[in-house]
């Protein structure tokens, strides 16, 4: 280094203000993980971590990530990076966003208002679940969230109340979930003991002991603040408690729907218009010829069909089926290089799930603003290794040969 230039590991891109003591430990995704799997009760821990029979599709939507190396490219000018991508005609201030969760109230304090103004504050959009606990009406009002995932049901009357229900909220861009006609085999959650709706049984009330700030600064507090919590939107009224010793989920005909019904979605619902769950090309033009704005490339985090193709795997030939419609991609993403490695392969956008609930579970608000900058800070990091300055730059000079 010549005299009098800066030592270069001193300079920070973003800098930002110092983290409190309980967040300095958190130095990756992972890491949030862990420190949930002893704050959570097992059940609920469980229920976000886990996936379907022998966790094949799960385990595999990380490695598959892993198997991808990258080529990158050396002595260009990377001063000026940019993550900022264009979706939708909007322009965010990240390549990636949060993930539907169901029951995100259960496992952090108001999770799914948490976690919308998590994703507002860093520049990034989170979606809202059909299967949370929270009202939408209160996601869009206190998050600003414009996104909304919905299981729908296999019937015109009630898809029109739900899509009603939605525009009066102030939702834009509808993610209808295809991969869902059943319930997934999730052998995890009955051996941990998780049911929807809940019962109290004495292992459920023992892991509810041994884990003390749990039930005080999320489950009690909810109740305490508003009431017990119910499955809220499903449909265009409220559903079941989620606590009941004798009521059973509702069910809303998904075995039911097809592609006539998405048409049928498409003539009534203004916005923008998303299918989830995408894995097939012929199902990737299917959604085209509907009139679909955008697909996201998904095999529901590992959670339903057990061996089905990672999203990674299989976006190269999806993204060569609809080249000219926005493909996103969920399902996997763990690290900076990740979000680039999906952006290489076509992804116009990507979703990141579990660890954003898990780091709202133990550090609220806090925690989710750090996980974002964990991911933004990797990315920008790779971006600099990898030669090249926005993110759409990938699939032009840093992928194999």
């Amino acid at each position: 280094m010549r005299q009098g230039e800066p030592n270069p590991i001193s300079i920070s891109r973003h800098k930002a203000p110092r983290l409190p003591a309980r967040l300095r430990p958190m130095l990756s995704l992972a890491d949030f993980e862990r420190r949930a799997e002893r704050h959570l009760p097992k059940s609920i821990f469980g229920y976000v971590s886990g996936g379907v029979q022998d966790d094949l599709s799960l385990n595999d939507n990380i490695a598959a990530f892993r198997r991808i190396t990258l080529r990158p490219r050396i002595l260009r000018n990377v001063a000026q990076r940019s993550l900022q991508t264009t979706l939708f005609g909007q322009t965010l201030e990240l390549p990636f966003g949060i993930a539907p969760m169901g029951f995100s109230a259960l496992v952090a304090y108001d999770g799914d208002v948490v976690l919308g103004r998590g994703a507002r504050a860093a520049g990034s959009i989170a979606i809202c679940s059909a299967a949370s606990l929270t009202p939408l009406e209160r996601v869009a009002a206190e998050a600003e969230s414009r996104w909304f995932q919905a299981y729908i049901p296999g019937d015109r009357a009630r898809i029109s109340g739900l899509l009603d229900r939605l525009r009066r909220a102030g939702f834009d861009h509808l993610v209808v979930t295809g991969d869902v006609p059943v319930a997934g085999n999730r052998e995890n959650n009955a051996r941990n003991g998780f049911d929807a709706p809940l019962r109290f049984t004495p292992r459920l009330i023992w892991q509810g002991v041994t884990h003390p700030r749990w039930v005080l600064g999320t489950l009690a507090r909810e109740m305490a603040r508003r009431g017990m919590p119910h499955f809220e939107n499903m449909e265009s009224v409220q559903g079941p408690p989620l606590f009941s010793r004798d009521l059973v989920r509702s069910k809303i005909g998904r075995e039911e729907l097809d592609w006539d019904d998405l048409r049928y979605i498409r003539d009534i619902w203004p916005g923008r218009l998303v299918v989830k769950g995408v894995l097939h090309p012929d199902d990737a033009r299917l959604a085209q010829d509907c009139g679909c704005d955008g697909i996201i490339v998904s095999n529901h985090g590992g959670r339903q069909l057990d061996g089905a193709i990672t999203a990674i795997d299989a976006l190269p030939q999806i993204r060569a089926a609809v080249p000219d419609m926005t493909v996103m991609l969920d399902g996997g993403i763990r690290r900076g290089s990740d979000v680039l490695k999906a952006m290489m392969l076509g992804a116009d956008f990507t979703f990141v799930g579990r660890p954003f609930l898990f780091a709202a579970a133990c550090f609220g608000e806090a925690g989710v603003a750090h996980a974002f900058a964990l991911l933004r800070d990797e990315i920008d990091r790779d971006m600099a290794l990898l030669g090249i300055t926005t993110p759409m730059q990938m699939r032009e000079v840093a992928g194999p040969d």
